[in-house]
């Protein structure tokens, strides 16, 4: 039969934008997969159940422990200046020099009171002969007088033969010679009193001036820091800086450097005992305590692993970003190799938790206080909310997840981390 035209007109027409529509929607299929976001494959884990060993690891250096410190001498100077400086790491042996001071300040006053001390002896020497002399002079009068008065009773004597005036006269000589001998008597304790605390102010002049002269003496020998034992001088850092910035590394002391009185200079180790120092993050610090082990590994010596203990857990200090306290840690075997200064990796094992469920640290997702993983599921990644118990750098140990369990170790695609928020929020909505 044949169609009419008006017909075929109209056929043709729906056939046309058939094809145009078809052809529409399959550009719009095309552009909408060519922007979407390659799916990308996403690593993943089991969950594990067993044991975990919690651990804080750490970079330090060695010392001798129990160091014997060398510090500047109080000799109430401000400042002294270092002239003579053993070199860090040198070996000495007990009475060697280690640090030296300028001495001139000393070795003046040193001298002074030498002077003064001669002048102070000879002042005692004159004031002891002037001393003997008064004794002598005073014992002269004494003798004069006995003889005075004993020449006077004679004359008194023979009174009944001379006249009455001469009579008077020998009475009054008499009188007054007992009054002199008594005046002399009384005012000779004194007089020798009086010689001898003259001598006694010389002599303590002169024990000020012998002491003046020792005190500069030994200060002169406390400027010389000498090793109280045999071992390596481990030399300080120079703090005596009027300004401080964060991170700034003060520089060890050296020759021409000034000194506070009191300052540390240098210290040297007992090389019979040796410790680990490090410095350790604050957040760490409640881990730890005083004998818990810890491997220590000497890096310069890596096939040598010593086994050391907390013996100390230092102050806090360090700018807020980056709080830090010291750890000392003492070590149970020594190596004639080991020297000061060296660098140490160290690991304390802080717990151990037993028959636990544990994933990778990378696994754990948190975000407001809520802690997640990406369980894989048919339809794909799902959040799953869980509860932390105890992380460590590589590890968390968790609750609410099952054993065997895959969970991814990336954040998935935008699809998952939506239904992983829908999920949540229907969670919570539950709840």
């Amino acid at each position: 039969m044949r169609i009419a035209a008006p017909l075929r007109t109209v056929l043709i027409t729906v056939l046309v934008a058939a094809v145009a529509g078809g052809a529409g929607w399959a550009g719009y299929r095309w552009i909408r997969e060519s922007l979407k976001e390659p799916e990308r494959d996403v690593p993943v884990t089991q969950v594990r159940r067993g044991d975990v060993v919690f651990t804080v690891n750490a970079t330090g250096a060695l010392q001798g422990g129990n160091s014997r410190m060398l510090a500047a001498p109080m000799t109430g100077s401000n400042q002294l200046t270092i002239t003579e400086l053993r070199k860090p790491g040198e070996l000495v042996e007990e009475g060697d020099v280690v640090a030296a001071f300028d001495t001139t300040e000393e070795a003046f006053k040193l001298r002074e009171a030498e002077a003064d001390l001669a002048e102070a002896e000879q002042q005692v020497i004159q004031a002891r002969n002037e001393a003997v002399a008064k004794a002598e002079e005073l014992n002269y009068e004494l003798i004069k007088a006995r003889s005075d008065l004993r020449l006077a009773e004679l004359e008194c004597r023979r009174n009944e033969l001379r006249s009455r005036i001469e009579a008077q006269q020998n009475d009054l000589t008499l009188a007054d010679a007992r009054e002199r001998l008594a005046r002399l008597e009384r005012d000779y304790p004194s007089r020798k009193a009086a010689a001898e605390a003259a001598i006694n102010i010389q002599d303590a002049a002169r024990q000020k001036a012998g002491m003046q002269a020792e005190t500069a003496r030994r200060n002169m020998e406390m400027m010389v820091l000498r090793a109280p034992a045999s071992g390596y001088v481990n030399v300080e850092n120079n703090t005596n800086s009027n300004f401080f910035f964060p991170g700034m590394q003060f520089p060890l002391f050296q020759i021409g450097d000034q000194v506070r009185a009191g300052m540390a200079v240098a210290q040297i180790p007992d090389m019979s005992q040796w410790e680990a120092s490090a410095a350790i993050a604050e957040q760490d610090r409640g881990h730890l305590a005083e004998g818990q082990p810890a491997a220590i590994t000497v890096i310069a010596m890596p096939t040598r692993s010593l086994e050391g203990r907390i013996v100390n857990l230092g102050g806090t200090s360090g700018p807020p970003w980056n709080r830090r306290f010291e750890c000392r840690l003492a070590l149970s075997a020594i190596d004639s190799r080991l020297r000061p200064g060296m660098s140490v990796r160290i690991v304390i094992t802080t717990e151990t938790m037993r028959d636990v469920l544990w994933l990778p640290a990378q696994a754990l997702q948190e975000s407001d206080g809520r802690a997640y993983v990406y369980a894989r599921e048919a339809a794909g990644f799902v959040a799953r909310d869980v509860k932390l118990v105890r992380r460590s750098e590589s590890q968390v140990v968790v609750e609410g997840l099952d054993e065997h369990a895959l969970v991814a170790l990336a954040v998935p695609g935008k699809e998952a981390a939506a239904a992983g928020r829908k999920d949540g929020a229907a969670k919570a909505i539950s709840k």
